[in-house]
Protein backbone atom coordinates (compact mmCIF):
# COMPACT_ATOMS: atom_id res chain seq x y z
CA UNK A 1 0.00 0.00 0.00
CA UNK A 2 2.83 2.36 0.91
CA UNK A 3 4.53 1.66 -2.42
CA UNK A 4 1.30 2.33 -4.32
CA UNK A 5 0.95 5.74 -2.66
CA UNK A 6 4.54 6.56 -3.65
CA UNK A 7 3.82 5.49 -7.23
CA UNK A 8 0.66 7.59 -7.43
CA UNK A 9 2.60 10.62 -6.21
CA UNK A 10 5.28 9.95 -8.82
CA UNK A 11 2.51 9.79 -11.44
CA UNK A 12 1.07 13.12 -10.29
CA UNK A 13 4.09 15.26 -9.37
CA UNK A 14 5.56 15.76 -12.88
CA UNK A 15 2.21 17.04 -14.17
CA UNK A 16 1.75 19.26 -11.13
CA UNK A 17 5.22 20.77 -11.43
CA UNK A 18 4.75 21.59 -15.10
CA UNK A 19 1.32 23.15 -14.53
CA UNK A 20 2.80 25.36 -11.81
CA UNK A 21 5.80 26.21 -13.99
CA UNK A 22 3.73 27.35 -16.96
CA UNK A 23 1.18 29.08 -14.74
CA UNK A 24 3.95 31.16 -13.17
CA UNK A 25 5.42 31.96 -16.60
CA UNK A 26 2.23 33.88 -17.39
CA UNK A 27 3.22 36.93 -15.36
CA UNK A 28 0.98 39.44 -17.14
CA UNK A 29 -2.60 38.43 -16.42
CA UNK A 30 -3.06 35.44 -14.14
CA UNK A 31 -5.77 32.93 -14.97
CA UNK A 32 -8.23 31.92 -12.21
CA UNK A 33 -6.82 28.95 -10.28
CA UNK A 34 -10.31 27.42 -10.25
CA UNK A 35 -10.40 27.37 -14.07
CA UNK A 36 -6.90 25.91 -14.21
CA UNK A 37 -8.04 23.13 -11.88
CA UNK A 38 -11.18 22.54 -13.95
CA UNK A 39 -9.08 22.37 -17.12
CA UNK A 40 -6.72 19.86 -15.50
CA UNK A 41 -9.65 17.68 -14.45
CA UNK A 42 -11.15 17.88 -17.94
CA UNK A 43 -7.84 16.64 -19.32
CA UNK A 44 -7.84 13.83 -16.76
CA UNK A 45 -11.36 12.74 -17.73
CA UNK A 46 -10.68 13.07 -21.46
CA UNK A 47 -8.50 9.95 -21.36
CA UNK A 48 -11.70 7.87 -21.24
CA UNK A 49 -13.14 8.88 -24.63
CA UNK A 50 -9.64 8.80 -26.11
CA UNK A 51 -9.16 5.23 -24.88
CA UNK A 52 -12.51 4.15 -26.31
CA UNK A 53 -11.67 5.61 -29.72
CA UNK A 54 -8.22 4.02 -29.66
CA UNK A 55 -9.70 0.62 -28.83
CA UNK A 56 -12.24 1.01 -31.65
CA UNK A 57 -9.74 1.93 -34.37
CA UNK A 58 -6.92 -0.41 -33.29
CA UNK A 59 -8.10 -3.34 -35.47
CA UNK A 60 -8.05 -1.26 -38.65
CA UNK A 61 -4.31 -1.43 -39.17
CA UNK A 62 -3.48 -1.98 -42.85
CA UNK A 63 -0.38 -4.08 -43.44
CA UNK A 64 1.48 -6.42 -41.15
CA UNK A 65 4.99 -4.97 -41.24
CA UNK A 66 6.66 -3.64 -38.12
CA UNK A 67 7.07 -0.26 -39.80
CA UNK A 68 3.39 0.00 -40.77
CA UNK A 69 2.31 -1.05 -37.30
CA UNK A 70 4.58 1.49 -35.60
CA UNK A 71 3.42 4.30 -37.89
CA UNK A 72 -0.27 3.50 -37.42
CA UNK A 73 -0.07 3.17 -33.66
CA UNK A 74 2.09 6.27 -33.27
CA UNK A 75 0.43 8.74 -35.61
CA UNK A 76 -3.19 7.58 -35.78
CA UNK A 77 -4.00 5.71 -32.58
CA UNK A 78 -1.89 7.86 -30.29
CA UNK A 79 -1.20 11.26 -31.83
CA UNK A 80 -4.33 12.02 -33.88
CA UNK A 81 -6.74 10.68 -31.27
CA UNK A 82 -5.09 12.15 -28.18
CA UNK A 83 -4.27 15.58 -29.59
CA UNK A 84 -7.71 15.64 -31.21
CA UNK A 85 -9.38 14.97 -27.87
CA UNK A 86 -7.35 17.71 -26.18
CA UNK A 87 -8.26 20.18 -28.93
CA UNK A 88 -11.93 19.20 -28.58
CA UNK A 89 -11.85 19.77 -24.82
CA UNK A 90 -10.40 23.25 -25.27
CA UNK A 91 -12.88 24.17 -28.01
CA UNK A 92 -15.92 22.89 -26.11
CA UNK A 93 -15.17 24.02 -22.58
CA UNK A 94 -12.49 26.74 -22.55
CA UNK A 95 -12.24 28.56 -25.88
CA UNK A 96 -15.29 30.79 -25.38
CA UNK A 97 -14.64 31.59 -21.73
CA UNK A 98 -14.21 35.30 -21.01
CA UNK A 99 -11.02 34.40 -19.13
CA UNK A 100 -9.50 33.18 -22.40
CA UNK A 101 -8.49 36.65 -23.53
CA UNK A 102 -4.85 36.25 -24.55
CA UNK A 103 -2.87 34.12 -27.00
CA UNK A 104 -0.85 33.06 -23.95
CA UNK A 105 -4.00 31.54 -22.48
CA UNK A 106 -4.21 29.13 -25.41
CA UNK A 107 -0.82 27.74 -24.45
CA UNK A 108 -1.52 27.58 -20.72
CA UNK A 109 -4.96 25.96 -20.91
CA UNK A 110 -3.94 23.46 -23.59
CA UNK A 111 -0.85 22.46 -21.62
CA UNK A 112 -3.00 22.07 -18.52
CA UNK A 113 -5.41 19.76 -20.38
CA UNK A 114 -2.48 17.74 -21.65
CA UNK A 115 -0.99 17.37 -18.17
CA UNK A 116 -4.28 16.17 -16.72
CA UNK A 117 -4.31 13.65 -19.58
CA UNK A 118 -0.71 12.64 -18.84
CA UNK A 119 -1.48 12.17 -15.15
CA UNK A 120 -4.29 9.71 -15.93
CA UNK A 121 -1.99 7.84 -18.32
CA UNK A 122 0.66 7.61 -15.62
CA UNK A 123 -1.84 6.13 -13.18
CA UNK A 124 -1.88 3.00 -15.36
CA UNK A 125 1.76 2.54 -14.44
CA UNK A 126 1.25 3.12 -10.71
CA UNK A 127 1.02 -0.61 -10.11
CA UNK A 128 4.35 -1.20 -11.84
CA UNK A 129 7.92 -0.17 -11.19
CA UNK A 130 9.07 3.19 -9.90
CA UNK A 131 11.68 3.25 -12.67
CA UNK A 132 9.02 3.33 -15.38
CA UNK A 133 7.20 6.18 -13.65
CA UNK A 134 10.42 8.16 -13.33
CA UNK A 135 11.22 7.66 -17.01
CA UNK A 136 7.70 8.69 -18.01
CA UNK A 137 7.91 11.72 -15.75
CA UNK A 138 11.02 12.85 -17.61
CA UNK A 139 9.82 11.96 -21.10
CA UNK A 140 6.12 11.26 -21.74
CA UNK A 141 4.82 14.03 -19.49
CA UNK A 142 7.03 16.77 -21.03
CA UNK A 143 6.13 15.38 -24.46
CA UNK A 144 2.42 15.93 -23.81
CA UNK A 145 3.09 19.44 -22.50
CA UNK A 146 5.33 20.45 -25.41
CA UNK A 147 3.27 19.02 -28.27
CA UNK A 148 0.00 20.34 -26.86
CA UNK A 149 1.58 23.63 -25.81
CA UNK A 150 2.65 24.28 -29.39
CA UNK A 151 -0.90 23.49 -30.49
CA UNK A 152 -2.17 25.82 -27.76
CA UNK A 153 -0.23 28.74 -29.21
CA UNK A 154 -2.07 28.33 -32.50
CA UNK A 155 -5.39 27.86 -30.68
CA UNK A 156 -4.75 31.23 -29.06
CA UNK A 157 -3.84 32.77 -32.42
CA UNK A 158 -7.02 31.35 -33.96
CA UNK A 159 -9.19 33.07 -31.35
CA UNK A 160 -7.88 36.50 -32.30
CA UNK A 161 -6.80 36.07 -35.91
CA UNK A 162 -8.50 32.99 -37.37
CA UNK A 163 -6.85 32.16 -40.71
CA UNK A 164 -6.53 28.41 -40.26
CA UNK A 165 -4.36 28.50 -37.17
CA UNK A 166 -6.25 25.62 -35.56
CA UNK A 167 -5.24 23.31 -38.39
CA UNK A 168 -1.59 24.37 -38.14
CA UNK A 169 -1.60 23.76 -34.39
CA UNK A 170 -3.23 20.36 -34.65
CA UNK A 171 -0.87 19.16 -37.38
CA UNK A 172 2.14 20.41 -35.40
CA UNK A 173 1.04 18.57 -32.26
CA UNK A 174 0.32 15.37 -34.16
CA UNK A 175 3.71 15.51 -35.89
CA UNK A 176 5.65 15.89 -32.63
CA UNK A 177 3.55 13.41 -30.66
CA UNK A 178 3.56 10.92 -33.52
CA UNK A 179 7.31 11.09 -34.06
CA UNK A 180 7.93 10.56 -30.33
CA UNK A 181 5.76 7.45 -30.22
CA UNK A 182 7.04 6.15 -33.55
CA UNK A 183 10.66 6.27 -32.40
CA UNK A 184 9.71 4.32 -29.27
CA UNK A 185 7.39 1.82 -31.00
CA UNK A 186 9.89 1.09 -33.76
CA UNK A 187 12.59 0.62 -31.15
CA UNK A 188 16.29 -0.03 -31.46
CA UNK A 189 18.69 2.87 -31.74
CA UNK A 190 15.88 4.97 -33.22
CA UNK A 191 14.34 5.22 -29.75
CA UNK A 192 17.29 7.40 -28.69
CA UNK A 193 16.06 10.12 -31.04
CA UNK A 194 13.29 10.95 -28.55
CA UNK A 195 15.85 12.83 -26.46
CA UNK A 196 16.71 15.53 -29.05
CA UNK A 197 13.05 15.57 -30.10
CA UNK A 198 11.96 16.41 -26.55
CA UNK A 199 14.63 19.09 -26.26
CA UNK A 200 13.67 20.71 -29.57
CA UNK A 201 9.93 20.59 -28.75
CA UNK A 202 10.62 22.09 -25.33
CA UNK A 203 12.63 24.93 -26.84
CA UNK A 204 9.90 25.63 -29.39
CA UNK A 205 7.11 25.81 -26.82
CA UNK A 206 9.16 28.15 -24.60
CA UNK A 207 9.91 30.43 -27.55
CA UNK A 208 6.23 30.48 -28.50
CA UNK A 209 5.26 31.25 -24.91
CA UNK A 210 7.69 34.18 -24.88
CA UNK A 211 6.36 35.39 -28.24
CA UNK A 212 2.75 35.09 -27.06
CA UNK A 213 3.49 37.17 -23.94
CA UNK A 214 5.17 39.81 -26.09
CA UNK A 215 2.33 39.90 -28.62
CA UNK A 216 -0.32 40.11 -25.90
CA UNK A 217 1.46 43.15 -24.45
CA UNK A 218 1.81 44.75 -27.88
CA UNK A 219 -1.87 44.33 -28.77
CA UNK A 220 -3.08 45.41 -25.32
CA UNK A 221 -4.51 42.04 -24.32
CA UNK A 222 -2.42 41.70 -21.18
Amino acid sequence: MYLLVINILLAFIPSLLLVVFFYRKDNQKKEPPSLILKTFLLGFISVLPAALIEIFISPFLIGNSHLASALYKAFIIAAVVEEGIKLTVIKLFIFNKTEFDEVTDGILYTITVSLGFAFFENLFYSFGSITVLLIRGLSAVPLHASASGIMGYFIGKSKFEGKGYLEIGFISAVAIHGLYDFFLFYGGTLSLVVVPLLIIAGIIVMKLYKKALKDDRYFGRS
